[in-house]
């Protein structure tokens, strides 16, 4: 949280040791898959007729201004895939956010899961100017005034990074077509991106709960608002982050909990450090990057799972 609130006394006084809150099942409601809890944070997203989504928990403060909110949907029967925040002036992604579960629910086989044999979007073998038939292809919906005339990661040294992995989009190949959007890229060193970044991911999936009425929030991305926190710029163009980010947030029976990570990008495998190095709290998270995370979360509540971590809990 980035506004100090009050936390009821009372309320709270017996998890002061943890860092999981309990909630109750009258408190929630559920909508495509995302728990809602009632009475929302102070700090929390007001959903616009073009943007209802903006009050899904996955969901941190949206930073408006230049900043345009891009939805991905993979048809009536699977619903919204992920979300990003583009900033149109630094022609750059801030965040993608999206939830992460792994069970099938009763009524459709298809629908709230992670999982899948999609397979990995591969393009045309004969790539022409149709944006099907590259590797990494424009959002559509993006206007190409606030986008790169040209794919700037090429012969940059630095790969096309995705923030919203593939690997997390496989149950419909939709899904995992809109992963390989250049709205979802970061330029990331080989060694940082296919080592530390993907056992960190896998982290994510290995975490994703298989229980119906569990879900694990995420929001992931690299530093683009602060000169201090940008490790260069491709061509003079393109924000090249110093770091990167993942912001999780567990719903797992009548407990929540919320913990960081937090990478520095360098050209070095470390790939095989303990991912426990690299874990902070929400809130460090939020004074590092000036993001506002989970704002859309009751105040009680954000305010306890973001000011500590629960390293049993997380399995570190």
């Amino acid at each position: 949280m980035m506004n100090i609130k009050h936390i009821p006394t009372l309320l709270f006084a017996a998890f002061l040791s943890i860092s999981t809150v309990s909630c109750s099942s009258d408190e929630e409601s559920e909508n495509n898959g995302i728990d809602i809890w009632h009475n929302g944070g102070t700090n929390r997203n007001t959903p616009t007729a073009n943007c209802l989504e903006a009050s899904r928990i996955e969901f941190p403060k949206t930073k408006g201004n230049k900043s345009i909110i891009l939805k991905y949907y993979s048809g009536d029967a699977y619903g919204l895939n992920y979300c990003v925040e583009w900033d149109t002036e630094k022609k750059s992604q801030r965040w993608s956010c999206y939830f992460m579960v792994d069970h099938h629910h009763s009524n459709n086989d298809r629908e709230h899961t992670y999982s899948g044999n999609a397979g990995r979007y591969e393009p045309m073998s004969n790539p022409g100017n149709h944006p099907g038939d590259r590797q990494y292809p424009w959002d559509p919906q993006l206007p190409e005034q606030y986008r790169w005339s040209e794919d700037l990661f090429v012969r940059s040294g630095y790969d096309h990074g995705h923030i919203c992995p593939s690997a997390d989009r496989q149950y419909s190949k939709e899904a995992n077509y809109q992963t390989f959007y250049m709205t979802n890229m970061q330029p990331q060193r080989n060694a940082f991106n296919a080592k530390l970044w993907a056992v960190m991911e896998q982290k994510v999936r290995d975490i994703t709960p298989k229980t119906i009425g569990d879900t694990l929030y995420v929001c992931k991305g690299g530093t683009i608002d602060d000169d201090s926190q940008i490790l260069t710029r491709i061509q003079g163009k393109m924000i090249v982050p110093k770091y990167f980010y993942m912001a999780l947030l567990l719903k797992k029976g009548n407990q929540i909990s919320a913990f960081a990570f937090w990478a520095e990008h360098t050209n070095v495998d470390h790939s095989g450090d303990p991912l426990r190095n690299y874990v902070i709290t929400i809130d460090e998270l939020e004074q590092r990057t000036g993001i506002d995370f989970f704002c859309n979360l009751p105040d009680d509540i954000e305010n306890k799972v973001e000011s500590n971590v629960a390293y049993n809990y997380w399995g570190f």
